[in-house]
């Protein structure tokens, strides 16, 4: 079958998170840079990527790469690149675009030339002069880096976090993307426990739940090369048949997770049921200081409240206060905890084993990981 080059793109920190999910998933890695890890794959390798990617926000279908310091070069080496081989004569699709130390610094002026570049270029080879646009999205990006023009299709339509059973939301939800590369930069496995104090609307256990029972993350969601002829409803049939052979229900996992708020336990469980892992998970509305830490060698992966999703009655001092006291009683307990606080480890007195800077959105923050010893 035809070698494709696919570029999975991805939130900052956590490339290395996502080209190990592609080794594990079979793919051949060309390369790793920031926010991307580009793979070569086969048609099939579109869905089989969408499906599984678990931290990966998109994945593209590279058609070109060159260098283009001029509008007149952008549009003729576009126009030259095979885009009817993806491309439907009835397909509809559009152009976006972005420029970073580029000679071409207009993204406007960039997209209207790759548009116009690449209806030239299939007109030639469809023998036509106008386009219905009734068929298939196709979603075209023009990267410049450095006077280097890359051009992709995207694959997956809406961003991979947006994984479809998140059906009641909370104040600053969580990315499912980065839930689950919190879950994968620990030393969580199904067999430890795994309790989420500051729950909110349940996205990390639900993506813990999620990856020990082998749920592909795209099963319940569509997307955008779904209805591309080019890949054929047999390919997608096959991968999501084989997904759902994958899934194992008999796995006994101990998840917890609870919050202080009663309306984002209701909304946890509601999003837990629809993503299909309610009965994997024990849900609790409680203070995080009364919650029940049963068990030795657990895992505590939370994302605290800060700034707006503070609550009226509660201060960061005395939240910290109540985490040191907590942290300190699991001695046997590792513990993971993703804030914007860059002095965590000075209120907590404990220095963190390993820290890390990713984004949430845009919202700039720090992975701290204090590791608690090796189960017996």
């Amino acid at each position: 079958m035809e070698k494709l080059e696919l570029i999975a793109t991805t939130t900052f920190g956590l490339e290395a998170v996502v080209r190990h999910e592609l080794e594990e998933l079979g793919f051949d890695i060309k390369s790793v840079e920031n926010g991307k890890v580009t793979f070569y794959s086969d048609l099939s390798g579109i869905a089989k990527a969408n499906l599984w990617l678990r931290c990966a926000d998109r994945v593209l279908l590279k058609i070109g790469e060159f260098e283009a310091t001029s509008f007149d070069e952008l549009f003729d080496k576009t126009e030259q690149l095979n885009w009817t081989n993806y491309i439907t004569k009835d397909g509809k699709f559009t152009v976006l675009g972005q420029s970073v130390k580029s000679k071409l610094f207009s993204i406007s002026d960039s997209q209207a030339i790759v548009k116009k570049a690449i209806v030239e270029s299939m007109k030639k080879k469809y023998n036509i002069s106008w386009f219905e646009e009734t068929g298939p999205e196709f979603t075209v990006k023009v990267s410049l880096l450095n006077d280097i023009a890359t051009l992709t299709i995207d694959t997956s339509g809406d961003a991979l976090h947006k994984r479809g059973y998140r059906v009641n939301a909370v104040t600053a939800p969580i990315k499912e993307t980065l839930a689950a590369g919190l879950i994968q930069l620990s030393f969580w496995n199904k067999e430890r426990i795994l309790q989420d104090v500051f729950c909110g609307s349940g996205t990390i256990p639900i993506e813990a739940a999620m990856i020990g029972r082998n749920i592909a993350p795209g099963l319940s969601r569509d997307f955008a090369s779904k209805h591309w002829p080019i890949i054929g409803k047999d390919i997608w049939k096959e991968a999501i048949r084989e997904a759902y052979k994958k899934i194992n229900f008999n796995v006994k996992l101990d998840i917890r997770a609870s919050d202080l708020d009663e309306d984002n336990v209701k909304a946890a469980i509601e999003n837990a049921d629809e993503a299909g892992v309610l009965d994997a998970i024990n849900f609790e509305h409680c203070n995080f200081k009364y919650a029940k830490y049963e068990g030795e060698y657990g895992l505590i992966i939370s994302n605290p409240p800060y700034g707006t999703r503070l609550s009226k009655n509660e201060s960061l001092d005395e939240l910290y206060t109540d985490m040191k006291k907590i942290f300190r009683r699991l001695k046997t307990w590792s513990k993971y905890i993703i804030t914007d606080e860059e002095n965590l480890e000075k209120y907590l007195k404990i220095k963190a084993d390993r820290k890390r800077v990713l984004f949430n959105g845009r919202i700039k923050t720090i992975y701290y990981q204090f590791y608690g010893p090796k189960p017996n």
